[in-house]
């Protein structure tokens, strides 16, 4: 069962970033806000989880495809680019003010995962405008820094 900060945090997020049109179908599920990315020929999603413990959010991109994941390491190693500093350009783009670290695995269920916690602040509310624009800037800078990186670019509809 989902809680009510939980519950109008995905939604008020789903809400902003549909009306930004970055994203595909966007959906809230009890344990995330789903994100598909949008135009692009490999399954890949955007998601924001709230940690068990309530005091983050994870924002992540996953995917159960090898050669997407494979893809967009080899050309950040190709650019010579670290995703941290790539996000936190995007970051700013979004008025963010902070850097994120950004951890790259495969989890249990073979989904291969980069992702970011974004700390609730002690006295803020899970479901307060604070943590929703956070949350909300943070996934829209995800979609920035990873559209140009490997297979993650819309596929060509010509």
């Amino acid at each position: 069962m989902i809680c009510d900060q939980c519950q109008a945090l995905y939604e008020e997020v789903g809400e902003r970033v549909r009306e930004a049109g970055v994203f595909g179908k966007v959906r809230r599920m009890d344990e995330a806000l789903l994100c598909r990315a949008k135009q692009v020929d490999r399954e890949a999603t955007y998601q924001a989880s709230v940690a068990e413990e309530h005091d983050m959010v994870w924002v992540s991109l996953s995917t159960p495809d090898r050669w997407l994941s494979e893809s967009i390491e080899a050309e950040l190693m190709v650019r010579r680019d670290k995703i941290e500093e790539l996000l936190e350009e995007e970051l700013l783009d979004q008025g963010f003010d902070g850097r994120l670290p950004v951890e790259h695995f495969r989890d249990e269920q073979k989904q291969y995962v980069f992702r970011s916690p974004v700390f609730l602040p002690k006295g803020e509310r899970l479901d307060g405008e604070a943590m929703v624009d956070r949350v909300t800037q943070v996934l829209q800078a995800y979609e920035a820094t990873f559209r140009p990186l490997g297979g993650m670019s819309p596929k060509d509809e010509s």
